[in-house]
């Protein structure tokens, strides 16, 4: 591991002073489950680790009805499912507990969560978010490829988001809050989680909606309609701890037994967590069977583009939707 400097500020206006310019001047350690791994392998080296354990703003929950559920971006996994604010939001407490192994859960954080980098053994073994290329073709086109994206991939970046929390927020509609002492007000912008996520364009860019200088502070998730109906499922290796290779994240506003509106968001098969707007116009006005569930699913995966190795994952994510939206519907 390359030397660095370590600095524990007990203020978020002391950390945006701290982090510098450049990603390569420091890195913000919350919990350090994955930022110490990739320090470790040589992947980032940065000159100073920013602790921000010591701000206590920044952790726990609370729940308005009128205003839905704010998540502090310190407050562990762990402590999230325990949590009874999380009551209105059973899809979010089913993906916490699917998250990590129980250990992990006690560390890692959900800001951190929503941080963490791809888990691409290119970009693990320090060839970036998107590799070389080699007469034309990317490395990851030509070489393995078994768990790389099959949706979003037209800038050249194959790496799947690692997130398996995120598509639960994001179909709930969730907002993510962010601190920099460069930004104009209070020095807090607020935008959709779904926005956060970003498909890099080239080497140079990340993938999320971060500066060097930015911290995460809270999410905001609001009050869920009376009428809404939530599903998960997600599809692994092995029942034990395993990262998914699909998985599907489904909220359905009922109007009696017809569905208003749906959100269908699926993970690990695209470089953001991917919002099927097809899916959710093919559930629009129908009723939940089978039929009308193994449809969506066709339709999120319409445009899906295999590679070499992994065209296994267009069948495992139809039924990652198709059973997710069963789940919601309750036809499972």
């Amino acid at each position: 591991m390359q030397p660095f400097e370590y600095a524990s500020p007990n203020g978020k206006e002391q950390v945006a002073a701290l982090l510098g310019t450049s990603w390569q001047q420091a890195a913000i350690l919350a919990g350090g489950t994955d930022l110490l791994a990739l320090m470790k392998d040589d992947v980032v080296t940065p000159r100073r680790l920013v602790n921000v354990k010591a701000i206590n703003a920044l952790r726990g929950t609370s729940y308005q009805p009128g205003n839905g559920l704010r998540i502090g971006a310190l407050t562990t996994i762990a402590e999230l499912t325990e949590s009874k604010d999380l009551a209105q939001y059973p899809m979010l407490l089913e993906a916490l507990t699917e998250a990590a192994s129980p250990q992990i859960r006690n560390i890692a954080t959900i800001g951190g969560n929503m941080c963490q980098r791809p888990r691409c053994w290119y970009f693990r073994s320090g060839l970036g978010l998107m590799p070389m290329t080699k007469d034309g073709t990317s490395m990851v086109v030509a070489g393995d490829n078994r768990y790389a994206a099959i949706l979003g991939t037209q800038t050249g970046a194959y790496f799947v988001s690692p997130s398996t929390i995120a598509p639960a927020l994001i179909a709930y509609g969730a907002k993510i809050r962010i601190y920099s002492a460069n930004a104009s007000g209070s020095g807090v912008r607020e935008l959709p989680l779904a926005s956060f996520f970003i498909t890099p364009k080239s080497a140079s860019e990340r993938e999320h909606d971060l500066k060097p200088d930015d911290l995460v502070i809270e999410l905001i998730v609001p009050p869920p309609p009376q009428n809404l109906k939530t599903g998960y499922y997600e599809v692994r290796q092995k029942a034990a701890f395993d990262w998914p290779l699909a998985m599907a994240s489904v909220a359905l506003e009922m109007n009696g037994s017809t569905v208003k509106s749906a959100r269908v968001v699926m993970g690990h098969v695209a470089p953001i967590p991917w919002v099927s707007d097809e899916a959710a116009a093919a559930l629009a006005g129908k009723t939940i069977t089978p039929d009308t569930a193994m449809a969506a699913a066709n339709a999120a995966l319409a445009h899906a583009k295999p590679l070499s190795m992994n065209k296994y994952k267009v069948t495992l994510a139809k039924v990652a939707v198709k059973r997710a939206i069963l789940n919601a519907g309750g036809a499972a």
